[in-house]
């Protein structure tokens, strides 16, 4: 696949609605991982957000240590963050109940990664975020001020929060997150 014909680069600023991005539409977290065919594992996201702190433009995801994807985030300094928008819904679904552990996710699926910036991204995304984590830190339940949210926590452990620079956004052109 020619990665310069699948996307073309925007700015942050024309991402849209990250909110939406991510509790509705999901995102996958995308890692290299060079035990399989695709070359890197993803796993289905919908905690998280986007923003801008010290200077950066940056999203924020969250890994639960017990995931098979938090080896993987651990060891790169850069990982990619991919929407789909309404489409391949069954895809993230998959991504978010099957553990890289057991299959190649992506190879599963007949997706293909390309590499945009040395980063793995999944092709067949609508729209894709080139990043670099720049602070991590655990979720601690000591820290939370109103309960409620530790119901999440019941039955797994407590997350670890990425912030990452985005360094990059592709879109697909003419998919539905270009204009």
């Amino acid at each position: 696949m020619n990665n310069e014909k699948l996307f073309v680069e925007i700015s942050p600023a024309e991402i849209g609605n990250a909110p939406r991005l991510i509790s509705e539409d999901w995102m996958l977290i995308t890692v290299k991982d060079a035990s399989k065919v695709s070359g890197a594992n993803a796993m289905t996201a919908s905690w998280g957000f986007m923003g801008y702190i010290w200077k950066k433009n940056v999203a924020t995801v969250f890994i639960r240590p017990e995931r098979y994807t938090y080896a993987l985030a651990e060891a790169e300094d850069r990982f990619s963050l991919a929407f789909f928008g309404s489409k391949h819904r069954d895809f993230m679904k998959l991504c978010g109940v099957k553990s890289g552990r057991d299959m190649d996710k992506i190879a599963e699926c007949g997706f293909h990664t390309v590499e945009l910036d040395g980063v793995p991204v999944i092709a067949e995304a609508e729209l894709a975020l080139v990043c670099r984590k720049i602070y991590i830190d655990d979720v601690k339940a000591e820290n939370f001020l109103d309960s409620a949210p530790l119901s999440y926590y019941e039955r797994d452990g407590l997350h670890r929060m990425y912030v990452l620079e985005i360094e990059k956004v592709y879109a697909k052109e003419g998919g539905e997150y270009h204009n």
